[in-house]
């Protein structure tokens, strides 16, 4: 009885001792001086950041039943003055229970709102917030005991922010708005996160970072990445590493895609290039960036449905340059061509819709591409190589080697800025190709069949496709053999009007005439075409024309004569039959008229009407 007595005595008294305790541990913090906390509170910010900590407004102290202390109309600025490195509506700090028991005063986290954060990075690369990651990799050092480490804080949160980025050694000037971010890097791990969203340039993008080791990252040493930014205009998703010692280099796999590239592009602020295309657009890389060179290898790219693997590299030192090789099975350029139209549809001439070249000058350019079969329209060509340059606003496309209409396709086109607007330059040659489908897709004219070889060499200057006609100069040369001028048998209307002078004009326009050489020579000077030559000779005929075009016009003004030769004739016999003729009219629909005073006088019921005639003129 008496050890029962005893043992509950002993009890009490322990249990008074502990409340007594836990009373005096509790009131404790109640009685740090308010000046104490706030001065605590301000020491540390300025040892974790290196900048000194202005509160222009309130400032409250709460220490029951949680510690929290709540500064209005703060800014964090360095000794030298100048731009506050931030500045808040209210910053909100809430302490660490267990210290703050035994009398120590320090911050888990910070949450600020209505914050701006100013980052200037100077010509070497660091910025006004370089002091930061050096002290804060400090205080994660493993070996670093709790009364050296310089802060507690393990969080800070953005609540309706701000965030300047100026960088004038890259022409860096952005802000962000709208800023919801929390970054915490937790005391018992390695490892740091953010995740937030922002406005930029008007679209909400959703952001989160994580890095496996922040001490090797703050250190400058290698450590595990991973990024992503997600908005209306694009996605890109970022695995891999980042060192920053001895030079800053990223190397993982990146992820990008775009619902239209060319609008991401004018949001970014680049302008694209002219035409159509660029949209739906993805891509997937292994991706190593050091310094100002990011290279992509290997690389998958997918734009406007097609899709090609190979490598790629950009620099961003001065200007932004893309260089590149990339192999695809199969490319359809229609989408890119889709905005320029040659013809007005229903006038039937030449556009006089401006032509924008503004894009040439957003980037450099250097890109190899080969395919087994490319699509323009209703043009193909076969396995194809050519090569891409732009530089200072004009782009030259080289075709190394094409398989076009049966043959070979080879030369280069190029187009830039110019005063007038814009200008172009054109030297291919079409060899030995299929002539019906190479005119028609590429002029609309189908009169000829065969084979054929087709050069041309042409520059022109303008703002528009009608410009361009106006101020053509250049030349181009037809050589065939063994075809045939399709919708005109030659042949049977010589004979028809060797026979029968005053026969029907309008039956030759159809059939085929076949010929076994063709020769084409035209000069172009300032938007007109002489033809110097057209020669065709066939097994019974000999047709040979000369005379102008005018292209901006799109009429044809030319006189030729067409002859019937005997067989077995050579190139000096002289023909059986000879009628000259004359073809005037729209390029479309031409005009072709015989000689009429040479059918009157071949003509034998109206001779000698003809020679009355021209007796009465003596």
């Amino acid at each position: 009885m008496t050890t029962a007595v005893g043992l509950k005595r002993l009890g009490l008294a322990i249990a008074g001792v502990l409340a007594a305790v836990a009373v005096v541990v509790i009131a404790g913090p109640l009685f740090i001086p308010r000046e104490a906390v706030l001065s605590a509170i301000k020491s540390e910010i300025k040892a974790a950041s290196g900048l000194d900590l202005t509160v222009r407004g309130h400032a409250a102290v709460s220490l029951f039943p949680w510690g929290s202390v709540s500064l209005g109309d703060v800014v964090l600025a360095g000794p030298s003055g100048g731009e506050p490195a931030l500045s808040a509506k209210e910053l909100q700090a809430r302490l660490r229970l267990v210290p703050l028991l035994f009398g120590r005063i320090g911050a888990s986290d910070l949450s600020l709102s209505h914050a701006r954060v100013e980052v200037i990075v100077g010509p070497d690369g660091s910025s006004n917030w370089s002091g930061l990651s050096e002290k804060l990799a400090r205080t994660l050092m493993p070996d670093v005991r709790p009364a050296e480490r310089v802060t507690s804080i393990s969080e800070i949160r953005i609540a309706d922010g701000t965030v300047a980025i100026h960088d004038e050694a890259h022409e860096i000037d952005e802000s962000l708005s709208g800023v919801e971010m929390s970054v915490a890097w937790p005391a018992i791990a390695r490892s740091f996160a953010a995740t937030g969203r922002f406005v930029w340039r008007g679209e909400t993008i959703d952001a989160s970072a994580s890095i496996a080791d922040i001490v090797a990252a703050l250190t400058g040493a290698r450590a595990g990445l991973k990024m992503r930014l997600s908005g209306a205009p694009f996605k890109i998703a970022f695995d891999g590493h980042v060192t920053r010692t001895p030079t800053f280099k990223l190397d993982g796999t990146l992820a990008a895609d775009a619902p239209s590239l060319r609008q991401a592009l004018v949001w970014g602020g680049l302008k694209p290039l002219p035409g159509g295309g660029f949209g739906r657009f993805a891509l997937k890389a292994q991706m190593n960036a050091l310094g100002g060179t990011v290279a992509l290898a290997p690389v998958n790219v997918e734009m406007d449905g097609n899709s090609a693997d190979g490598v790629m590299a950009f620099t961003t030192d001065g200007r932004i340059t893309l260089q590149g090789t990339l192999a695809s099975d199969e490319i359809d350029l229609t989408p890119f061509l889709s905005t320029l139209h040659v013809l007005r549809t229903a006038q039937r001439d030449w556009s006089q819709v401006p032509i924008v070249l503004d894009g040439l000058t957003g980037l450099d350019l250097d890109l190899r591409v080969s395919a087994r079969r490319i699509s323009l329209g209703p043009a193909a060509l076969g396995r194809t190589a050519v090569a891409a340059n732009l530089r200072e606003g004009r782009l030259t496309v080289a075709i190394g080697e094409s398989q076009a209409f049966g043959g070979t396709l080879t030369g280069s086109m190029a187009i830039g800025k110019a005063p007038s607007g814009g200008e172009i330059q054109s030297q291919l040659q079409f060899t030995n190709v299929d002539l019906e489908p190479c005119l028609g897709d590429l002029f609309g004219i189908h009169r000829l069949e065969g084979k054929g070889t087709l050069t041309f060499t042409v520059d022109a200057t303008g703002d528009s496709v009608f410009a361009f006609a106006r101020t053509l100069h250049g030349s181009t040369t037809l050589t065939a053999n063994q075809g045939a001028l399709v919708g005109y048998n030659v042949e049977q209307l010589l004979r028809r009007l060797e026979s029968r002078p005053l026969a029907a004009r309008n039956e030759f326009r159809t059939g085929r005439t076949p010929f076994d050489k063709l020769n084409v020579s035209v000069k172009l000077e300032h938007g007109m075409a002489k033809v110097e030559e057209v020669r065709l000779d066939g097994a019974a005929i000999r047709l040979g024309i000369v005379g102008s075009a005018s292209i901006p016009a799109r009429d044809l003004d030319l006189k030729g004569t067409a002859s019937l030769i005997p067989a077995g004739a050579t190139e000096n016999t002289p023909a059986a039959f000879e009628l000259p003729f004359v073809v005037q009219g729209p390029w479309d629909d031409p005009v072709m008229l015989p000689d009429t005073d040479l059918l009157l006088r071949r003509s034998g019921a109206a001779a000698p009407l003809f020679e009355q005639l021209r007796g009465k003129q003596r």
